[in-house]
């Protein structure tokens, strides 16, 4: 039996295998936790299968995990299913609606930069496909989160859009779909600055987001911004990560925050999708003179096209960044280590 979370170690479950949960999300219920995310064991360095499916794990502790299988099955016979596994599916996200007992899983396609929303009368399903794509207002979607306000049972979509902005909205009762009008947390950005993989947190009654540049697999630093409200206006309070010589969170990538029951710790649930390209401050900087600047040298952009961004990257060697968050006042930190206990 684990006991301790060791980030960026390899992490078996309890047959064994290697965890695929990918760009996962984490649900609690009945004492249990939900862990859901990409399957990329088939995933191969410039393959064309991009994920086989979302797998869902279950525990009691979060240091152990127990296989529950898929929740979405990949599709093999059908090239026009929206879960054959060349399409490009990846961080999907559940809620349990309060209203209708239902349980809404969302899911992101970067090959057609939309949504598609599943339901289901239990967490391990079967889920059915009720929204097979989704633009919100006509942007072009990207990385999102969802958030449920408990008391009011309002839930909440934060999205990138269009590789430029990042929105809030609500989402209409059933949780299939946005409602009312979107409000802007960030905008007139561009890559690598453009703001991506949100994930929402509250403490003290307050409203953070974490999330990351946009530079495909290859991580680039956090950025954390606070707000009263669900739907802001956000200000930006910068970094969380201390001492972090990769200038890119620790070599990782967010993709949910989620509470220790029963506490009020916070967690940040990251990938290391490519374990072998470490980040460091000078490569970074090259990566940002590349992209953003449009002033690079020879040795920039060379670095730029050996870099695995996005389909010369192998993501079936990545692996998971899971770090509590420390507190300076209202500033969240996260600190590198090398493992930390649940229950310390």
């Amino acid at each position: 039996m684990n006991d301790r979370i060791c980030p960026g170690r390899e992490w078996p479950d309890t047959e064994g295998k290697r965890i695929e949960a990918h760009g996962g999300t984490m649900f609690f219920e009945n004492g249990t936790y939900y862990w859901l995310g990409e399957d990329k064991s088939h995933t191969r360095k410039r393959g064309k299968i991009w994920t086989w499916g979302i797998k869902l794990y279950s525990s009691t502790d979060l240091c152990n995990w127990r296989d529950e299988g898929h929740i979405i099955e990949p599709v093999l016979d059908d090239k026009s299913s929206q879960f054959y596994p060349t399409r490009r599916l990846d961080r999907p996200h559940l809620l349990k609606n309060p209203h209708t007992g239902k349980y809404i899983l969302w899911v992101k396609y970067c090959d057609g930069a939309h949504y598609s929303v599943l339901t289901a009368d239990a967490v391990r399903g079967p889920y059915t496909l009720v929204e097979p794509f989704l633009q919100p207002f006509g942007h072009r979607a990207g990385d999102f989160d969802l958030a449920l306000d408990e008391e009011s049972g309002t839930a909440y979509l934060y999205f990138e859009a269009d590789h430029d902005k990042l929105l809030v909205t609500k989402l209409n009762e059933t949780f299939t779909n946005v409602w009312g009008e979107p409000k802007v947390v960030y905008e007139g950005l561009r890559p690598p600055l453009t703001r991506e993989a949100p994930a929402h947190f509250m403490r003290n009654g307050r409203h953070y987001l974490i999330t990351s540049g946009m530079t495909g697999y290859v991580p680039n630093p956090t950025e954390i911004a606070v707000a009263d409200d669900w739907m802001g206006p956000f200000t930006v309070l910068g970094d969380p990560c201390v001492d972090d010589g990769s200038s890119a969170s620790f070599n990782s990538q967010p993709s949910h925050v989620f509470r220790i029951a029963g506490t009020d710790r916070l967690v940040m649930m990251a990938d290391r999708w490519v374990p072998d390209f470490v980040m460091t401050k000078e490569r970074y900087e090259s990566f940002y003179r590349t992209i953003y600047t449009k002033k690079p040298s020879l040795k920039d952009i060379l670095l730029l096209m050996r870099a695995p961004l996005m389909g010369s990257a192998d993501t079936s060697k990545a692996r998971y960044v899971w770090l509590p968050f420390d507190w300076d006042g209202d500033m969240p930190r996260l600190y590198r280590r090398d493992e930390w206990s649940v229950t310390e």
